[in-house]
């Protein structure tokens, strides 16, 4: 279902549970489709956080680099 942009201000409360509800909501600008409101996936992006937790080591040396690249970079006498 498509809203304008003013009727979506005044109703949003409505859009968000129609849009929770299944149903297809699209604002409009100016008569074309603007935004699309979805419903928030389970978990969202933070449940991301700590998936490759034990599976990548850093190595103790990861911040120095190696003396020829250095000296490319300009960074030895």
């Amino acid at each position: 279902m498509n809203f304008g942009m003013h009727e979506a201000k005044t109703n949003l409360s409505q859009l968000v549970e129609r849009a929770l509800g299944g149903e297809e909501v699209v604002i409009t600008r100016r008569g074309k489709p603007a935004v699309r409101l979805v419903p928030e996936r389970a978990g969202g992006f933070a449940s991301l956080f700590g998936v490759w937790e034990g599976r990548v080591h850093i190595a103790e040396d990861f911040d120095e680099l190696p003396d020829d690249i250095a000296e490319r970079f300009g960074m030895l006498p």
